[in-house]
């Protein structure tokens, strides 16, 4: 399928159409059951042990396969421009989202710098939902946007720090210089991105045959392995809403869902620039629209311990995250696919 710009009422009802698919599938489907089984209080629970294994195994299996995929397909310049725009969109969009929530809410310089700071990095499992998506459409995307998502990670964090010294009042500076000693250690040696990068290099050395020799595990599990951990993420959004819904403003919940848009316009302009396919189009624009709730929320406990966990995590994961899930991936796929030629 591949859609031309040919009026609103195609893309709007083409929109509604892959999201009502979306939503029937199955790990929409585990993510609705977490998310409702915790805002009824269910004690259905997931084990740490086993989500953090379940997180390994999603983590390795992205990072092989793509480090395979460049293996075959090789290095060139459009991956070295996609390298750099990511980490472009990473830096920049904490700036338009901090404009933003000044305008729309009445958060605080640091929380709002440590939001600003969510939404410009990304989030690997809505990436991983966009490629399943992707799949079932039977749509090819470039592989190496695995190292383009670990790219994206750390720059938006050093975004949120910068405006958080630019614009906080000078005890507020004060505060955070105390507590940034290690957080260059948090950003660089990060387990997922170690992990996502590691497992890149050696799926980049070991190529074709080296995926051959481990194809029963990371390939045919990989979406029931997905599955319990979007059950896990549904058990961990609703138990965040339930707590913090209280703190939840109207300006705050519009933001968790008109930010994803903006950012992943900002990621389809720099696609269509850079020349990607459209399936890689729709991975730049979901990395650009997703908000982290992995690798920022730990830098920013070290350098911005001011800021409301409360208010950025139930942010990125009770509200931006189902939004991605539902509604917004098959939106990027439409206007990739009605835009990209």
């Amino acid at each position: 399928m591949r859609l031309k710009p040919r009026g609103n009422a195609t893309v709007a009802d083409t929109v509604l159409t892959l999201a009502a698919t979306n939503l029937l599938s199955p790990i929409i489907l585990f993510f609705a059951l977490g998310l409702g089984a915790a805002l009824v209080r269910s004690d259905l629970s997931v084990p740490e042990a086993a989500a953090k294994a379940l997180s390994i195994y999603l983590l390795f299996a992205i990072g092989f396969k793509g480090g395979v995929s460049v293996a075959s397909h090789g290095v060139d310049s459009t991956l070295l421009l996609s390298l750099v725009a990511g980490t472009v969109l990473s830096f920049a969009i904490p700036f338009a989202a901090f404009g933003l929530l000044r305008v729309m809410t009445q958060l605080g310089t640091i929380d709002a710098a440590a939001v600003a700071g969510h939404y410009g990095s990304i989030s690997i499992v809505t990436f991983v939902a966009a490629t399943s998506v992707l799949q079932s459409q039977g749509i090819a995307s470039e592989g190496y946007m695995v190292a383009v998502a670990a790219a994206m990670e750390a720059p938006a964090i050093l975004s949120a720090l910068w405006i958080a010294a630019r614009y906080s009042s000078p005890k507020e500076q004060a505060d955070q210089a105390q507590d940034t000693k290690g957080l260059y250690r948090e950003i660089l040696l990060n387990g997922s991105i170690v992990l996502l990068l590691g497992s890149f290099a050696i799926g980049l050395i070991s190529g074709p045959k080296g995926l051959a020799d481990i194809e029963s595990f990371i390939v045919s599990p990989f979406k029931g392995v997905l599955c319990l951990f979007l059950l896990d993420m549904g058990l961990v959004a609703g138990r965040g809403l339930r707590a913090s819904a209280h703190q939840l403003r109207p300006g705050l919940i519009l933001f968790g869902i008109l930010m994803p848009v903006l950012g992943s316009l900002a990621g389809l302009a720099a696609a269509l620039l850079i020349g990607l396919s459209p399936g890689g189009t729709v991975l730049l624009m979901t990395l650009s629209a997703s908000a982290s709730y992995i690798a920022v929320p730990a830098a920013m406990r070290v350098a911005l311990p001011d800021a409301n966990p409360a208010i950025y995590l139930t942010m990125s994961l009770g509200i931006t995250f189902p939004f991605n899930l539902t509604v917004g991936i098959p939106l990027y796929l439409t206007m990739a696919q009605a835009f990209g030629g």
